[in-house]
């Protein structure tokens, strides 16, 4: 009953409209791999696009969006 209600949570806010997303929602969303999107993070730790909550990476989406934006090549 718990995981339902969770997941309802987290499917009651559109992907689009997130403010953070979790490697695997970004994956999605960017249409990037996760083993990639884990290596930017890795090569990145301080980017202001990355944020950390203990251990779980999330990416800041607009900003992310922004450095997209400037890559040639991912």
């Amino acid at each position: 009953m718990e995981e339902k209600m969770k997941q309802e949570l987290t499917e009651a806010v559109p992907i689009w409209e997130k403010y953070t997303l979790t490697i695997e929602e970004a994956a999605k969303y960017f249409r990037i791999g996760q083993r990639k999107l884990r290596q930017i993070a890795e090569e990145n730790p301080y980017a202001d696009f990355l944020l950390c909550n203990g251990n779980r990476i999330q990416f800041k989406r607009k900003l992310f969006e922004k450095f997209i934006d400037k890559a040639t090549v991912v």
